[in-house]
Order: structure tokens, then C-alpha cells, then sequence
């Protein structure tokens, strides 16, 4: 068969390893990390569902190599003294290398950032932090700098669990320089300011790196592929930019065998290391093709990499030699078994939403906003068939009939699903209009495209009433009837100036320069930061005293740093009391009216539960589920896993 990506589909030897694709699934941390630092079972199948579905290596994230100077609680350790390290690391190195994949490991020391995620401050106060030099952090923790006994003892540390994760099956090991941790703090003229051999010049900065990466080659022996990771750029002011990343480098460059770049910096470039939906695609890419100008190995790149045709034209120009991707093999762990069976169409693309990286942080778990299999593989990453099909009737055709209707078609039930309107997707078709959330309107496309695969009878035009469903005799009917926007009750809310955010994509002529967007939720804002880069006057009103508070931890600093990069006015404390063809006359704070001038109004207030629709199909079969915003007006992540689990209950 001929490839339709060739390059990116050909296997790459590094040391005397040969890797099926040039395709890498980078280092993404684990979900039960036990309390004393083992891999628990659900990280095992997290790990293995990435190489069942063809990545030619799977990293996993991160082990922590000197536990005396890295307090990092969200690490895991690989040591012979604890029960069962090494055997919970073989396992997972197993469950890896069945599927035909190359396990790695990334090997890790936080330096002074270590435990920065810690939740409990109490414990944090407790630790010591080392780095570079003596400081005090950002947060007011002391810092202690290394003394050359430490460092030494560190590099060996590095070497030993390099020779452990042989030991137990791993086949690479990734060593971690970039982001802010340890290696990059010396390599950084930001934290580094020593006065000894290993401060100063770029040649003292990259002395204790070489160290590190010369142990760890003593203790793999020849052949064995070492990757190490480090930022193209730092991105902070003080932090070095791509041209010293060029000597870094080249510096290392013998030491090891793929350098993978990223970018950023701990805590201040996160939206670096990690490309928000309102950053282009591929965005650190060209950090990469400028260090493969000054280096003999082979280079890898990553950033919000989705698509295999932009993959291969990256390799075919040489502006890299793999491509690593982390979120988007949650979001389709089987992107490059696809891309090799030239089946990019059937590729679900990550919507750079940070749902997973939310749940990391506020739940210490693992979730993807559209893959309900994500943080679950261990029960069961197969939709088993049911006992006995039966007829489900969805009503519904928004993200959450849709994903409920193929898993019950997977499970072998006969599927209809019902829209009221001429077209399925629900709430993403408002999204097709808006550059950076297309992946929204396309998770519709996508699950659309799966239902037809699955076999799912779709009935357009079609609104489930309790006799309609009475009629269909359905064994299991799934309410998905979603919400509506709210519309407020004040005067001028019907005018022509007037357009309702779920309709924008509809009445786009309409929106004139100055634009007033009523309603400071996360659709608001990310409408009104969609409008400001098309050249218009944005106002936000917002009632409350803050803005996008809807919006997840992660996504939330992005999405507000759209906001003052684009100009936006934000006029919090502030209720619309009538629309007019000047503006909006609203109340502010101390009770006076004040005018936001606008030729248009955007409204936003919200979305509520259509919950009559819903209330009046409760009764109509053996078996009814509600799911979705009819439930309570949500988020995608809601309307997918209800959805699924649905479909699986019956």
C-alpha cells in the first residue's frame, strides 16, 4: 500500500534501536502515582493505550532520580529499595513494547521548582529546594544552591536510574533539560549565576548537563538511545532565545541521539510549552528547524500537532526528523495507526482546551474533554457488545446525542437518533466561524462521520414529542435535547443591532467596528476576542466582578491574556438595562447608568436547560437517560462522557 504520508509513516534508527514510524508520543505524567511513587495499574494502561495505537515511542512522566534534592510530589521513583518499583516499571515497559512501540522514560530533577504543585504549603514549607545558586523563589521559598558534592552525587543518581530502566525493559530514556527544571536552570543565564566552572559562559553553563548525560551513557553502554529535552527558547526576559539554544545544542549533541525541542519556561511560559487553541498549529516548530541547522543528530519537534499532512511537509522541508505529540494522543491515541493506514479523516483532533491539564491540577487525575477513555483504560478501553440488542431512540444531535448514539451503535444496537433541526452538531455549529475553536465545529464533523460508520439512522427535521417516541416503541430512548441561549428581558434586545452569540455564525454580516458583547462567560469572551482580532472596538459587560470565571484553570490565563493582548475593554459590575442603537445603558456598581457605545450587540448571557423538551420524554420507554445540557448547562467534557456511559448502560 502506498503510504499517503511516506515520511512520517518510515521507521528511524537511533543508537541500535529501530522505531516503527516517526511518530513519539512525548512525556505526559501519570494518574495513580501510589504513595510511594510506583506506577499504579491505571497509568500502566494509560501508557499502553498510546502504543496500542502506533506510536512508535511511548515516554512516560516523570521519575524523579534524587529524591534527597527534589521533593516533587507528582513523580514517580525507580529504585531497588522500595517494594515493588522495579517490578511496577517492568510491567509497564511490558505493556508498552507488546504493541509493537519503543518504551522511554524521562528522567527528571525539579531543582528549585520542585513540589511547585504541591497543594498542601504546610508540606512544601518542610522542604529544602536546591538550584543552581541561593535565591528565593517567586512564591517566597528559600533556594539553596548545589554545592559540587551534590551535583556529583545527582549525575550519578541520573546514571543509576538510567541503568535501572534498562534493567527493567525500557528501551530509551528521555533526560529532561528544558521547561525551568534542573538541567535548564543551569543552562539559563536567568537562574544561573554561579561564580565557579559552572556558571558564566555558555561553555561553564553546560557543564553539569554533559555530566549528567555522560553518566547516564556509562550506564546504558553504547547503542542505547538517549533523548534529551530542552526549550528552544525560554521565552522570559533575562532567559535565553534560539540563538543560545543553537549553542546548547551543540554542546550536547554528541551525548546524545534525538534532541527534542520545546519551549518555555516553569511558570512563566506555559502557554509556550503548551500552544493554546489561540496560538497557530505547530507554533515552536521553527525553534526546531533552526537548532537541526546546527546539529548533526536527529531532531524532534512538537506543539499543538495535529494533522499528518502538516506533519510530513514538516519532515519533508527537514525542519525536523519525528514528531512528538502529547495532548493529541489523548484525544486520539490512535492518530498514527490512522496516519498509517492513510486514514487522516478518522483522526479526532484535540481542541487545546486544557481540560486534561485542569484535572491534573485540580483533581490530581486524568480526563479529556473528548475521549472518555482517557484516566478509564483500565476498564476497558473495547466497547463490548451488549448481551442482547435492543432500539435505542436518541433525541438529540449535539455532542452528547451524537457520542451516545455510536457507542450504542458499537455495542450492536439498532441506533436512531433525532434532530429538530436540518443539521447535527448542535451548539459546535456555532464555532465554525471562529478560527481557533474549528476543532469544536469538527468534533461534530467527526462524530457525524462516525455514526455513518457505525450505522446509526439519522432523522433530520425530526422533533422527539412523547408520541413520537410512543410510535417508535424504542426499548431505550436517550434525552440530549440540549439548552437554549437566554435572552434577557430588557428593552432593545430584539433590535437588528442585536446578535445572539449562537447565531454569530449565521448573522456575522451583521456585527458592524464597535462591538458590545453582553455577557462575560467563557462564549463571550472567547467571541469577543475572535471579533477584536478581526480589527473591531470590543466591549465586555459583565455583571459579576470577574470574567471567564466558567473557564478552566488552564485555560482561563490564556484566554485573559487574549484579552489585554487585543485591547479589550472589560466592564465588570455592569447590568444591561436596555439596548439602543448607541449601545448598551447599563447600571454600574454605585447604581448609575452609564452607556458602553456599540453599533452591534453581542448577546451572551448564558444558556439554559431545555428542560419541558426533556421533562415530557421522562416517561415514553423501559429505559430513559438525560444527558447533556437538558441535565444542566455544561461543557463538552459532560456532554461526552454522560453520552457514552448512556450508551453503555444499556
Amino acid at each position: 500500500m502506498e503510504k499517503r504520508f511516506p515520511l512520517l509513516c518510515s521507521p528511524i534508527k537511533l543508537g541500535n534501536v529501530v522505531f516503527r514510524n516517526r511518530m513519539f508520543s512525548s512525556p505526559t505524567s501519570g494518574t495513580d502515582i501510589t504513595a510511594d511513587h510506583c506506577i499504579g495499574p491505571k497509568t500502566t494502561a494509560y501508557y499502553e493505550l498510546k502504543a496500542k495505537g502506533g506510536a512508535a515511542a511511548v515516554t512516560i512522566s516523570a521519575v524523579k532520580v534524587h529524591p534527597a534534592t527534589d521533593g516533587s510530589t507528582q513523580s514517580f521513583e525507580l529504585n531497588l529499595q522500595t517494594t515493588n518499583s522495579l517490578a511496577s516499571f517492568t510491567y509497564t515497559a511490558d505493556a508498552i513494547k507488546r504493541h509493537g512501540a519503543v518504551p522511554s522514560m524521562l528522567l527528571s530533577h525539579g531543582g528549585q521548582f520542585s513540589g511547585a504543585y504541591m497543594k498542601d504549603k504546610a508540606q512544601l514549607d518542610k522542604l529544602v529546594q536546591y538550584g543552581p545558586v541561593d535565591c528565593v523563589r517567586y512564591d517566597g521559598v528559600e533556594v539553596k544552591a548545589l554545592t559540587h558534592e551534590q551535583m556529583a552525587d545527582i549525575a550519578k543518581a541520573y546514571g543509576e536510574v538510567a541503568a535501572l530502566a534498562k534493567q527493567a525493559g525500557f528501551e530509551m530514556v528521555t533526560v529532561h533539560g528544558g521547561h525551568g527544571w534542573l538541567l535548564n536552570q543551569f543552562f539559563s543565564p536567568y537562574f544561573n549565576k554561579r561564580t565557579d566552572e559552572y556558571g558564566g559562559s555558555l561553555e561553564n553553563r553546560v557543564r553539569f548537563p554533559q555530566e549528567v548525560l555522560t553518566s547516564i551513557r556509562n550506564a546504558v553502554g553504547p547503542g542505547f538511545p538517549i533523548e534529551i529535552r530542552i526549550s528552544g527558547r525560554e521565552g522570559m526576559e533575562g532567559g535565553y532565545e534560539v540563538d543560545e539554544a543553537c549553542r546548547i545544542a551543540e554542546a550536547i549533541q554528541d551525548k546524545v541521539d534525538l534532541i527534542h525541542v520545546s519551549a518555555g519556561s516553569h511558570r512563566f511560559g506555559f502557554h509556550i510549552t503548551h500552544p493554546s487553541m489561540f496560538a497557530e498549529h505547530g507554533a515552536n516548530v521553527y525553534l526546531a528547524a533552526e537548532i537541526k541547522k546546527h546539529v548533526h543528530v536527529p531532531v524532534a519537534t512538537l506543539g499543538a500537532l495535529n494533522d499528518p499532512a502538516m506533519m510530513e511537509e514538516i519532515l519533508e522541508s527537514g525542519k525536523a526528523d519525528i514528531i512528538e505529540m502529547g495532548r493529541e494522543l489523548l484525544a486520539d491515541p490512535f492518530l498514527p495507526a490512522k496516519a498509517m493506514a492513510n486514514q487522516p479523516e478518522d483522526i479526532v483532533k484535540c481542541l487545546r482546551c486544557f481540560t486534561c491539564m485542569a484535572e491534573r491540577v485540580t483533581t490530581s487525575t486524568r480526563r479529556c474533554a473528548i475521549n472518555p477513555m482517557i484516566g478509564r483504560e483500565l476498564e476497558g478501553t473495547e466497547v463490548t457488545p451488549a448481551p442482547r440488542p435492543k432500539k435505542v431512540l436518541v433525541a438529540g444531535g449535539g455532542v452528547g446525542g451524537m457520542r451516545a448514539a455510536v457507542t450504542a451503535a458499537q455495542r450492536g444496537h439498532k441506533v436512531v437518533l433525532c434532530e429538530k433541526t436540518d443539521a447535527v452538531g448542535g451548539i459546535l455549529k456555532s464555532e465554525q466561524i471562529i478560527p481557533f475553536k474549528r476543532e469544536m465545529y469538527e468534533l461534530g464533523l467527526s462524530l457525524e462521520r462516525q455514526m455513518q460508520q457505525e450505522g446509526v439512522e439519522v432523522r433530520l427535521n425530526t422533533e422527539v414529542t412523547p408520541e413520537y417516541a410512543e410510535k417508535e416503541r424504542a426499548d431505550a430512548v436517550i434525552i440530549a435535547v440540549g439548552s437554549e441561549p437566554i435572552i434577557p428581558p430588557i428593552s432593545g434586545i430584539d433590535g437588528e443591532n442585536v446578535v445572539v452569540v449562537n447565531n454569530y455564525y449565521l448573522e456575522s454580516e451583521k456585527v458592524k467596528d464597535q462591538v458590545a458583547v453582553l455577557g462575560g462567560g467563557l462564549a463571550g469572551c472567547e467571541c469577543a476576542v475572535h471579533l477584536a482580532r478581526e480589527g473591531k472596538e470590543v466591549h465586555i459587560v459583565e455583571m459579576r466582578d470577574d470574567i471567564a470565571v466558567d473557564a478552566n484553570v488552564r485555560h482561563r490565563p490564556a484566554l485573559m491574556a487574549e484579552i489585554k493582548k487585543n485591547k479589550i475593554a472589560v466592564h465588570t459590575g455592569y447590568t444591561g438595562k436596555r439596548i439602543t442603537p448607541e449601545g448598551i445603558v447599563c447600571i454600574d456598581a454605585s447604581g448609575e447608568e452609564v452607556l458602553v457605545p456599540s453599533d452591534t450587540v453581542i448577546c451572551a448571557v448564558g444558556q439554559r436547560a431545555r428542560r419541558a423538551a426533556a421533562d415530557s420524554l421522562l416517561n415514553v420507554a423501559p429505559m430513559v437517560r438525560q444527558i447533556g445540557d437538558c441535565v444542566r448547562p455544561s461543557n463538552i467534557t459532560n456532554a461526552v462522557y454522560q453520552g457514552h456511559y448512556a450508551a453503555l448502560d444499556i
